[in-house]
């Protein structure tokens, strides 16, 4: 009779075996994730995290890009800006770890490029978070803060200032978060109490590290040594041993000279010292005997003359033939010459449409124009936007 074989498992080998949904699946990834400030939809998340092995589903996430992008070109409502937060929220959560293939850093420089000269959204918060967000990619975020400084965007938002100060404490200005603080306070930003509540906590922080800085042992308390070096704490009292012996024994002579008879006063016999002076005073005419006065002095007697009047000789160079006369000719292109040439090639360069500078359908262009946008995320923007 047969004997049938019963597998038995652990429960964990089970679960996988399963593949059932459990909705916690996104904890595999969680170290893959970026946070954001307002959350995740959980849903969402593990929706997106199976993307990383599921080809076909990764592409459905970048189709959904595009159409969301081609929403933005086709709006024509009240809110221009809204179609922009829409798709920036959609791939914040469709891609978390919102790295270059997000292609997340290209859509924030195109939507702040396209309001920023827009009287409407320089006081919408909406539109400063938006900026905030892409600082907080950037390499530097610091030229952003002073670009939005510049064209008086967010100005009256307390956000601002906070973010900024931060940025600066981060970097070690303290100094310049400090102004930055006072100078939302006195530009009354919206709400008071957040930007009260911020200063107060940075006056903390500053305070808590100068009595930091301040309870430190200093290096200078150990005695210095020569040749560089530093003594030790064991050193330092073999040291101080040393010397209460030796001023126990500069005590003892002291007491023993004072028991015997006063000592004796030098006087210095001036006559004594002109005679020795005398005798170490060189004979002048002692050093005639070392050579001939011709022999030492050959070098003021040589008679001065023209560096240029002395030749390296050179071996002779053997010429070929003369080369030809005739040069190549330079490819000028036509088209890039001429003014339609250069609009074209500056309305490429600077354009507020959307899906224009980059429509977001080449991975290689994405990841390219992200890190260029990392460095320097005004790239697009007319030189005379930030300049006061």
């Amino acid at each position: 009779m047969a004997e049938t074989k019963v597998e038995i498992s652990d429960p964990e080998t089970e679960f996988f075996a399963s593949k059932k949904e459990t909705g916690h699946e996104w904890e595999l990834f969680k170290e893959n994730v970026r946070p954001l400030k307002r959350g995740r939809n959980v849903r969402l998340l593990n929706h997106a995290l199976k993307s990383h092995s599921d080809h076909q589903l990764r592409k459905t996430l970048v189709e959904k890009r595009r159409k969301l992008i081609e929403d933005i070109d086709e709006y024509d409502g009240d809110d221009p800006l809204s179609p922009w937060i829409k798709c920036v929220q959609w791939v914040q959560e469709a891609f978390p770890p919102g790295g270059e293939c997000s292609g997340l850093l290209v859509i924030y420089e195109q939507c702040v490029r396209k309001f920023w000269h827009s009287e409407r959204y320089k006081d919408d918060l909406r539109y400063l978070k938006i900026w905030l967000e892409y600082a907080e990619h950037c390499a530097d975020a610091e030229v952003i803060y002073k670009f939005l400084e510049v064209n008086d965007i967010g100005k009256t938002h307390a956000l601002y200032y906070i973010d900024y100060a931060l940025h600066m404490e981060f970097k070690g200005k303290v100094k310049s978060a400090n102004e930055i603080f006072n100078l939302g306070i006195s530009r009354n930003a919206k709400p008071v109490e957040k930007l009260n509540d911020g200063y107060k906590k940075f006056m903390v922080r500053t305070m808590r590290r100068s009595k930091t800085v301040d309870d430190e042992p200093k290096e200078n308390d150990l005695p210095s040594r020569s040749f560089g070096t530093i003594l030790s704490r064991g050193d330092n009292n073999n040291n101080n041993t040393g010397r209460q012996a030796l001023g126990q024994q500069a005590k003892k002579t002291k007491l023993n000279h004072s028991s015997k008879a006063p000592l004796a006063v030098y006087k210095d016999n001036t006559t004594g010292d002109q005679t020795e002076m005398d005798k170490s005073k060189p004979e002048f005419g002692s050093w005639l005997m070392l050579g001939g006065r011709a022999e030492r002095n050959k070098e003021n007697n040589a008679l001065p003359g023209k560096w240029a009047a002395f030749k390296v000789p050179q071996k002779p160079i053997v010429r070929t033939a003369a080369a030809s006369t005739s040069s190549f000719e330079v490819f000028i292109d036509e088209e890039e010459c001429t003014d339609e040439g250069v609009e074209k090639k500056k309305s490429e360069t600077i354009s507020p449409s959307s899906s224009n500078v980059l429509p977001l359908n080449d991975g290689r262009e994405i990841k390219k124009e992200t890190e260029l946008l990392r460095q320097n995320p005004l790239r697009h923007f007319p030189p005379n936007s930030y300049l006061r």
